[in-house]
């Protein structure tokens, strides 16, 4: 297991979290190297014998040096702006394996993945597709597109992380995908890739992906009988975890019913899962700072904040919170919310958790290694958390604490 208890205390991989709490400090986020292997490698072994790429999404964790053990297994990346591209290179990733996605691409950004030589932009909208043939033509390339389609199917997850609906932003609507691609196959300037599709985020059950799978391979067979011929189907991600008591299904089970929906057909297989390969890798160790008994609720106030993870307030999200010493010595057990010092009453991690601890004590927020530290923010003029990667019996620091000073330094006073 990534995490575990060791004599009582609990670790990541082989290190001590009280050990990585006094070399680092705290708040910080601690990853564990071989989880985040293992799931990339489950991936992987599924697709064994298919031509195949799996591309890593990169919003759920961008940190350099995630994306450079993702680099070093192979895999390809999927983005959804400029600056996740500029880091999958700067982590060493091949910009030939790069997926560009997303709904407001700004002409600069089209042209640095033209320029960076990306595998296929994946075109959201009508307006998009003129723009991408367009620059294209500037830059005398021809530009690889695939077009995103919304095939109208209900991933059953949390509305704020649904994408494959009509009412839902992403995407080219199943109606008119046909139209627009024998549109594209006119435009001078762009070469058709492929197609692809996402359909929401913390899937549980593997039918969505396997009903958005066949009505794209309906829309592919249509489009072979007009002359347009793909190389490549991105099934998109959005394959869940569990934080507390879901049971999804197997990472096999999301691969083998998406591979047999598409049955016979040759085109290259891309898949972009993010949380399913970092997010139980990592936890959010943080040190409380009060014990404090109330009238009708008992608070623990830690060191870390909504800042730092703020999938509780904005999805009321649970987060399974474990103290990394099983047994604490002077502390108090009781009933407790676990809320931060930012001034907002959102500002908690867990609600009525059932802990023994005083302050010092430490605890590690579970389930933290996706959409935590990449959807931080600096609120309350609070620095952002330091990261750290464990890998055996080592732990190496990421990514440094910021400090105040880094915070106003592109600041200016009036004269």
């Amino acid at each position: 297991m990534a995490f575990a208890y060791r004599g009582g205390v609990l670790c990541a991989e082989q290190v001590s979290l009280e050990d990585i709490a006094q070399r680092f400090g705290t708040p910080c986020y601690v990853y564990s190297r071989a989880a985040m292997e293992r799931a990339y490698r489950e991936y992987a072994d599924e697709l064994v014998g298919r031509s195949s790429l799996v591309c890593y999404s990169v919003k759920a964790n961008s940190n350099l040096a995630v994306l450079s053990v993702m680099a070093r297994l192979g895999a390809g990346f999927d983005i959804v702006s400029g600056g996740e591209l500029a880091r999958v290179i700067a982590a060493g990733g091949d910009p030939a394996k790069v997926v560009f996605s997303g709904v407001g691409k700004t002409e600069d950004e089209i042209r640095r993945a033209l320029l960076a030589g990306v595998l296929s932009i994946n075109v959201e909208s009508e307006q998009e597709l003129a723009r991408v043939d367009s620059i294209a033509g500037s830059l005398g390339k021809r530009a690889p597109v695939a077009l995103r389609v919304n095939p109208d199917v209900d991933a059953k997850t949390h509305p704020y992380i649904s994408t494959g609906l009509k009412q839902n932003k992403f995407g080219i609507a199943y109606a008119d995908a046909e139209r627009l691609y024998r549109q594209a196959a006119l435009l001078p300037n762009i070469r058709i890739t492929g197609v692809g599709f996402h359909i929401g985020s913390l899937m549980t059950d593997s039918a969505p992906l396997v009903a958005a799978t066949q009505r794209i391979v309906a829309l592919v067979e249509r489009l072979e009988q007009a002359g347009i011929v793909l190389a490549h189907i991105d099934l998109g991600g959005g394959m869940g975890i569990r934080y507390k008591d879901e049971t999804p299904v197997p990472i096999a089970a999301f691969v083998r019913g998406a591979l047999d929906a598409l049955e016979w057909r040759k085109e290259k297989i891309l898949l972009a899962p993010g949380r399913s390969i970092v997010g139980n890798a990592g936890v959010l160790l943080t040190k409380v700072e009060y014990v404090k008994p109330g009238e009708s609720k008992n608070f623990v106030v830690v060191d870390a904040a909504m800042n730092d993870l703020i999938r509780p307030a904005l999805y009321d999200a649970w987060h399974e919170v474990r103290q990394v010493r099983e047994m604490e010595s002077g502390a108090a057990a009781g009933v407790y919310d676990i809320v931060g010092p930012v001034c907002e009453s959102a500002d908690f991690l867990a609600r009525e958790r059932k802990l023994s601890v005083r302050p010092g004590s430490l605890l590690a927020v579970m389930s933290a290694g996706a959409y935590s530290m990449v959807m931080s923010s600096n609120y309350n003029t609070r620095p952002r958390a330091a990261e750290v990667m464990a890998s055996g019996a080592s732990a190496s620091l990421i990514r440094e604490r910021e400090t105040v000073n880094q915070l106003f330094a592109t600041e200016r006073l009036l004269p």
